[in-house]
């Protein structure tokens, strides 16, 4: 039984490759749960890592592919 407090453990990872991303934002509007954001210079970010469903919405629409969603499950 686990205790009350403690959180549930991410299944999913947002890997962005900084060299590719040419923050567009792209990810960040279509991703379904406001998994990611921008910091004050553009730089895309997941903000709520544990909120990822692994959609991969992000990954389909970066036209850079500078996004990989990672499933920690397999």
């Amino acid at each position: 039984m686990k205790p009350v407090d403690e959180e549930p453990k991410a299944r999913f990872v947002i890997s962005i490759n900084k060299e590719r991303c040419r923050q567009c934002g792209i990810c960040v509007r279509f991703c379904p749960k406001n998994v990611l954001a921008a910091d004050g210079r553009g730089y895309i970010y997941a903000e709520q890592a544990g909120e990822c469903i692994g959609c991969q919405a992000c990954f389909f629409r970066c036209p850079d592919f500078a996004l990989e969603v990672i499933d920690l499950d397999l």
